[in-house]
């Protein structure tokens, strides 16, 4: 996000303390409900083995996050907003720990991306710029194997009504969600990162 600078030292002061707000801060545990070692993170973190073996529980301070079950952001993936997750394991169905996370920018701004039915943006394409619940009901699409995000950061879902698991987008091209790894998956809702979730 840019912004404008404003010659007056109160605008300065808003703008720093919009800069800090923006930052995300997530805390990784080895055990569940916050206990032993711990690791903070205030970035994306690819790996995440080097500071902890495992890791049962986290608590998001600020921002929100993109957390993975693989290293190097692939595998399983979940969103993580400001909140508590003691046991989210439990809660996610995973069977293994978090290997990698990824901060999401706060955004403030239009939304716009283009889905198409088959990969490398063939097929059936429709620009979307707000929420769908059901892309099969919508757009009478049956599958959505490529995008281009050209605004906004989006979570798309494998069932209708933002149900099942999900990916993060962020703007780019994905010519192919198979060559991601998602192949076995279905693309079915989306939904928009909004800055009210922060």
């Amino acid at each position: 996000m840019q912004y404008r600078s404003r010659s007056n030292n109160s605008s300065a002061a808003i703008m720093s303390n919009t800069d800090m707000n923006m930052r995300g801060k997530i805390i990784f545990y080895e055990e569940r409900n916050f206990q032993g070692r711990h690791y903070e993170c205030m970035s994306d973190c690819a790996d995440m083995s080097s500071y902890m073996s495992r890791c049962h529980s986290c608590r998001v301070e600020s921002g929100c996050f993109m957390v993975y079950d693989r290293p190097n952001y692939m595998g399983n993936q979940y969103f993580f907003r400001r909140g508590e997750y003691a046991d989210y394991m439990s809660m996610m169905g995973w069977r293994d720990y978090i290997r990698s996370c990824r901060m999401i920018p706060m955004y403030r701004g239009s939304y716009r991306m283009r889905i198409y039915e088959r990969e490398n943006f063939g097929g059936m394409m429709h620009e979307c710029m707000d929420d769908c619940d059901s892309i099969m009901d919508r757009y009478r699409m049956s599958d959505c194997m490529s995008c281009h995000v050209m605004d906004g950061h989006w979570l798309m879902y494998e069932q209708p009504h933002y149900r099942g698991r999900m990916m993060y987008l962020r703007p780019g091209e994905y010519r192919s969600f198979r060559d991601m790894g998602y192949g076995g998956m279905r693309f079915m809702s989306m939904r928009r990162i909004m800055d009210s979730w922060y």
